[in-house]
C-alpha cells in the first residue's frame, strides 16, 4: 500500500473537477514508478522525493502540469512537449493529453534511478558581460590619478558595481553626489561595498 500524504488528497479535492483526475493519474503514476517515494507539498503544490527531490505536479485554472527535478536528464519526455509550460510533458488541459499511467511510471523509473546513482543536474552559470562605463565617469576618474589606479586594479565585477550604482542614479543630482563619493572611494582604494568586507 502506497504512502499517501492527506495534504495532497486535499490538493486534489480543492481542484478544479477537469483537474482530478488528471491529478489522480499522475500520483498513481509515480506510485507505480517508486514505490518508495515519499509524499508532501513544497511551494504550495504537491511533490514526490525519493532521495532528493524527484517530481511534482500542479493543477491551475485551465491546465494541469507534471515537472522533473532533473527533467533535462530524462530520455522519456515527448518531443512534442509544449514549450511554454513549466512542465516536462507540457500542460494538461484534460486527461487524454496526459500520457498513460505506464508511459509516467517510466519516466518516474528513470527519474528514481538518476537520484538512485547520485547523478546531478548540470548548473550553467551565464557570465555577466563587463558593462560599459559611460564618458561622464570615466572622464571623471582620469582627472583622480588614484582612483584611476584603483579603477584599473579593479576585477570587472568591482567594476560593474560601480557603473551600476552611479548610472543606476533616477535624477542627475543623485548621480552627480554617487560620482563624488565614487571618487572619493576609489581614491582611497574602496570598492563599492567596501563597509561589508571584514
Amino acid at each position: 500500500m502506497p504512502t499517501t500524504d492527506p495534504r495532497i488528497d486535499a490538493y486534489i479535492a480543492k481542484a478544479q473537477p477537469f483537474a482530478r483526475p488528471i491529478l489522480a493519474r499522475i500520483r498513481k503514476a509515480v506510485h507505480a514508478g517508486c514505490p518508495d517515494v515519499v509524499e508532501t507539498i513544497k511551494w504550495g503544490v504537491p511533490a514526490f522525493e525519493y532521495r532528493g527531490p524527484m517530481c511534482g505536479m500542479a493543477a491551475f485554472k485551465a491546465h494541469c502540469l507534471m515537472g522533473f527535478w532533473k527533467g533535462a536528464l530524462l530520455k522519456t519526455q515527448p518531443k512534442d512537449r509544449g514549450l511554454d509550460a513549466w512542465g516536462n510533458f507540457g500542460r494538461f488541459e484534460s486527461l487524454d493529453d496526459v500520457p498513460s499511467e505506464a508511459a509516467l511510471a517510466r519516466a518516474v523509473r528513470e527519474a528514481a534511478t538518476l537520484n538512485d546513482l547520485g547523478v546531478k543536474v548540470p548548473r550553467t552559470v551565464k557570465a555577466k558581460k563587463p558593462l560599459k562605463a559611460p564618458a561622464y565617469m570615466l572622464a571623471a576618474i582620469k582627472k583622480n590619478k588614484k582612483a584611476q589606479a584603483t579603477y584599473d586594479a579593479f576585477s570587472p565585477s568591482c567594476k560593474r558595481e560601480y557603473i551600476e550604482w552611479i548610472t543606476d542614479a533616477k535624477t542627475d543630482a543623485t548621480r552627480d553626489r554617487r560620482l563624488e563619493t565614487a571618487l572619493q572611494w576609489m581614491a582611497e582604494g574602496k570598492i563599492r561595498n567596501w563597509k561589508y568586507v571584514r
